[in-house]
């Protein structure tokens, strides 16, 4: 999974969590360039409200000013991870066992980088991601190298059997 710098990592970890909040990960998308976004995707047992990732943006802002751990102009956001959750480590993936998620590797493996699978869970050496498939009809099974996975987020799933009354 493609890590952001460790020092960003434990300067915005240092921040959320004493705030109450757990920092999930971080995408520092287009570094360099003038759109550059660091987002940062928290989340609290009682769930994110507008107000929260507020309170988190500014109290990181001020410390990021200070800190200025990134290169250029950057723009902050704090956000919610959402129903398709983005996936950051190995034990975000293994606490996702018997739900659904969206993986796509750096390399192709057996002709392709995106797989959707059941979690059936990660090998003991935290080396291998095994995934139930639906190929068409048949049920099959991926393993997947976690140091291949480029990126993971859970695959949302909605109940629509019960009627609206």
């Amino acid at each position: 999974m493609r890590r952001v710098n460790d020092r960003l990592t434990a300067l915005v970890t240092s921040v959320v969590e004493p705030m109450g909040y757990e920092m999930l990960g971080i995408e520092h998308a287009a570094a360099g360039s003038a759109e550059a976004v660091l987002r940062v995707y928290i989340d609290h047992a009682n769930g994110i409200r507008v107000d929260d990732c507020e309170a988190v943006s500014r109290q990181l802002s001020s410390v990021l000013d200070v800190e200025d751990p990134i290169s250029g102009h950057y723009v902050l956001e704090v956000s919610s991870p959402g129903l398709d959750r983005p996936l950051f480590s190995v034990e975000q993936i293994e606490r996702q066992r018997g739900n659904r998620i969206r993986v796509r590797l750096e390399q192709k493996l057996d002709g392709r980088r995106n797989f959707e699978g059941e979690v059936l869970g990660v090998s003991a050496d935290r080396q291998i991601l095994e995934l139930s498939l639906d190929e068409g009809k048949e049920q099959c099974r991926a393993q997947l190298p976690v140091a291949q996975i480029e990126s993971a987020r859970v695959v949302p799933e909605f109940n629509f059997s019960q009627s609206a009354r």
